[in-house]
């Protein structure tokens, strides 16, 4: 999953993003509203971490127009500015939860869990293909019951295969969601990911194989469907 910081404070970026990349996010960083309207507009994100006074103008007014906008994604927003009309004003703007600074970040992550959670009641929590199932909001895989211990990229790679289970996932899209946009990105990257998911998988005994479309893009496909072609 994708998250957008807005932010302006540098030391608690960076410990937000490397709490959050542990946890198996990625995560872009932005400082000013303008860059975060920026972001938006080149990439698509599962939630929005808002601080509430930035450089370039107020948190609170750039939510609402995005919410003008149509754009329903989870946002938190945080602030040290924490009376109650503020508080009421900026539940009024669209946001789904609100946290007063200076934060916790074991807390900024269990309320993170819980709107997403939330957000994808309507859709299926747990995603089921063949024998393996995988849980979006724990990060978690499981190949017939078993819990696989896999490194972040590699469950990032698998989530979006899923999502797409038996179409070819073009690599720039994998390479585009896979990463933000501050990092340092090898050119075999996405390769050396897909080729130890499938170690993983295979390991684990899974009824389902990545199959690579050459120049294009990857394909996740049920072992038995696949022969059946």
């Amino acid at each position: 999953m994708r998250i957008l910081l807005v932010d302006d404070h540098a030391d608690f970026g960076r410990a937000v993003k490397e709490t959050l990349l542990n946890y198996g996010f990625v995560v872009d960083v932005t400082r000013t509203l303008d860059e975060a309207s920026a972001a938006l507009d080149c990439a698509n994100y599962h939630m929005v971490l808002l601080e509430s006074v930035l450089p370039d103008g107020d948190g609170l007014d750039w939510l609402k127009q995005l919410r003008r906008e149509g754009r329903s994604m989870p946002a938190m927003m945080m602030s040290s500015l924490n009376d109650l009309s503020r508080r009421i004003a900026i539940f009024n703007a669209g946001a789904d939860d609100f946290l007063p600074k200076p934060v916790s970040i074991d807390e900024l992550i269990a309320r993170m869990r819980a709107i997403l959670r939330r957000s994808t009641q309507m859709t299926a929590p747990v995603v089921t293909f063949g024998n393996l199932h995988f849980d979006p909001i724990a990060r978690q895989v499981s190949v017939g019951g078993r819990v696989l211990r896999i490194a972040r990229r590699e469950v990032c790679i698998l989530e979006h295969l899923l999502n797409r289970a038996g179409r070819t996932v073009p690599r720039t899209a994998l390479e585009e969601s896979l990463y933000a946009f501050d990092d340092e990105v090898s050119t075999n990257a996405l390769e050396v990911g897909i080729y130890r998911l499938r170690a993983h998988l295979n390991q684990a005994g899974a009824t389902l194989r990545i199959k690579t479309a050459r120049g294009v893009g990857y394909t996740l496909e049920l072992i038995g469907a696949a022969s059946a072609a």
